[in-house]
């Protein structure tokens, strides 16, 4: 994506009352418009070619927006909006867990949602530091390269993390020993309002020590610290990245 190409938006809501006059709304707006009415149909899309971001509503008929945004998030590493009724806490944690970069409920200004979706295509573009140079993170060897989003375990075998997993782990190799609390790590990961459902950095925690911990219940890598958050528990070195 550049300054000349439109944003490109794969939109995946059942009704066609809501999912039409948006997309003529976000037309109107610069956004190029994919629409599709279940799941099913936007996995179709998808082989057409990937958009910059989804949106996803989460109750459809068959296949739901929770299971097909697992999918974006850890097949197709797309952002990810949810545009639903669903407004419980719980729903959102749940959509914030599985990947979810933000959480719009119906009904809603079309033209919050523009700035929602600039906000998320900016976070999931922000590069991390000294990106001049191709770098790589080393942590008890385990490999993380920043620009390719690839996580490699000790033997080299390459680990599925999500877009909001990825962020996570990079807030830590940024600050490795350094102490971090729910509300600073919210704001790397999630942005905007997600200091509201603190407890989808803690499921998002439990998911990242899954992937790298040797024990996912006796955590050596990312601790805990009662009282003042989470760390990094390990050296951090940067080397160049290499093909």
């Amino acid at each position: 994506m550049n300054d000349t190409t439109p944003i490109s938006v794969l939109l995946v809501d059942d009704e066609p009352a809501l999912r039409e006059p948006l997309a003529d709304y976000l037309g109107r707006q610069g956004f190029a418009v994919t629409q599709a009415g279940t799941a099913a149909e936007a996995r179709s899309r998808l082989a057409e070619g990937l958009p910059d971001i989804a949106l996803l509503d989460i109750m459809m008929p068959g296949e739901d927006g929770l299971s097909l945004c697992r999918h974006l998030v850890e097949a197709r590493h797309l952002p990810v909006i949810f545009i639903t009724a669903r407004g419980e806490a719980t729903d959102r944690i749940v959509g914030l867990e599985i990947g979810a970069d933000d959480y719009v409920v119906k009904p809603f200004d079309p033209r919050e949602l523009v700035a929602r979706i600039r906000s998320v295509l900016r976070r999931a573009s922000r590069q991390p530091a000294e990106t001049s140079d191709a770098f790589v993170y080393e942590f008890e060897g385990w490999c993380l390269d920043p620009l390719k989003r690839r996580l490699t375990d000790p033997e080299g075998a390459v680990v599925a993390i999500s877009s909001a997993e990825f962020r996570l782990l990079l807030a830590f190799l940024d600050h490795p020993r350094q102490v971090l609390d729910r509300d600073r790590l919210l704001d790397m990961v999630q942005g905007r309002e997600a200091h509201l459902f603190d407890r989808a950095i803690d499921n998002q925690i439990s998911r990242l020590r899954r992937k790298i911990e040797v024990d996912s219940r006796n955590p050596q890598l990312v601790q805990t610290v009662w009282g003042g958050g989470y760390m990094l528990a390990a050296e951090v070195r940067k080397r160049p990245a290499t093909d």
